[in-house]
């Protein structure tokens, strides 16, 4: 089963294991299905709202293997202005917990986040990459990070105490086609290639960038995060793992990649009131390399580019009808 599956990783988790020969995949959201990310045929599709005990108990009755990817989140504007919100998908993670438990789910993956980290670790742009060790003394980003490091507790001591086998993987920034691009709850790839493709389409040669755009993130595709999402469901790892990208950059250099996928240059007007989040941060991934000899590889720049021509698809869809 996988919960949050008409979302964007979800909606793609959902077509990899279908497309791989998993036998039965039962796909939940709480969304109407016409507005799920993607719908593949095959699937079992459920609307259900998984902050309610009993409809988790529904959803995991008769499954192996739990994703559990459900949570009310989106970039950085979405969590800094709805913490409260950001906190209660811990009802989400609770309830599928004891209904794995319940219905004798062999095994369950949680979706982490990279918020999780201590922000005194993340002041600089020029952040060293942060170790899952990064994590204590806890101070993550909060209402987000505080919700996703609570859980990952969750996670660990059902299986102490109940044997359910757990395993956790911190995403840092996932991007790609089919996920947010607009409307107050997408990242920083999709928002800046949206913003570009409407500087380029309407020609006001302008664009609007959060903070002073020397803040530093890496961003890993949604192949990779596939990749690595059932590889990690599959291995031996009981502690939480970092799934993201090494390639450092600034927003300016985002920025700069977008252009130039676009052919265009614009003037940049920073917003130096807009969320932000942290200076700098990126994932060490010695421990993903050590233990599954495999770590995200696809080029920011190549992923970029699938990104934006999906984007412009999107916007130009109505225009084309």
């Amino acid at each position: 089963m996988v919960c949050g599956a008409g979302g964007f990783i979800g909606g793609h988790l959902v077509k990899s294991l279908i497309a791989g020969g998993t036998g039965m995949v039962r796909a939940v959201d709480i969304k109407p299905i016409e507005d799920w990310q993607q719908v593949t045929p095959g699937a079992e599709n459920l609307v259900l709202d998984l902050q309610i005990r009993e409809n988790c108990n529904r959803a995991a009755e008769g499954m192996q293997g739990v994703f559990q990817l459900a949570a009310d989140m989106g970039g950085m504007g979405f969590i800094e202005n709805n913490k409260a919100a950001c906190m209660l998908s811990v009802l989400t993670g609770t309830h599928m917990l004891l209904a794995a438990r319940d219905a004798g789910v062999e095994r369950l993956f949680y979706s982490s986040s990279a918020c999780v980290y201590n922000v005194d670790k993340q002041r600089s742009p020029e952040v060293a990459a942060l170790k899952e060790s990064d994590a204590y003394p806890a101070m993550p980003e909060d209402g987000y990070g505080w919700e996703k490091l609570f859980s990952e507790r969750m996670c660990r001591h059902f299986n102490e105490d109940f044997g359910l086998e757990t395993r956790v993987a911190r995403y840092h920034n996932v991007y790609g086609p089919c996920g947010t691009w607009l409307g107050g709850r997408e990242k920083a790839p999709a928002a800046i290639c949206r913003k570009v493709l409407e500087a380029k389409i309407f020609g006001t040669g302008e664009i609007e960038i959060w903070g002073d755009g020397n803040q530093t993130r890496s961003f890993m595709y949604i192949d990779d995060c596939i990749v690595g999402t059932q590889a990690i469901f599959e291995s031996n790892l009981h502690a939480p793992i970092n799934l993201g990208s090494s390639e450092l950059v600034t927003i300016n250099q985002l920025v700069d990649m977008v252009e130039e996928i676009a052919g265009v240059r614009l003037k940049r007007h920073y917003k130096l009131d807009a969320p932000r989040g942290v200076n700098g941060r990126n994932s060490d991934n010695s421990m993903i390399r050590r233990s599954l000899g495999w770590e995200p590889s696809i080029s920011l720049r190549d992923g970029l580019a699938k990104c934006y021509e999906w984007i412009e698809s999107q916007i130009m869809a109505p225009v084309r009808k």
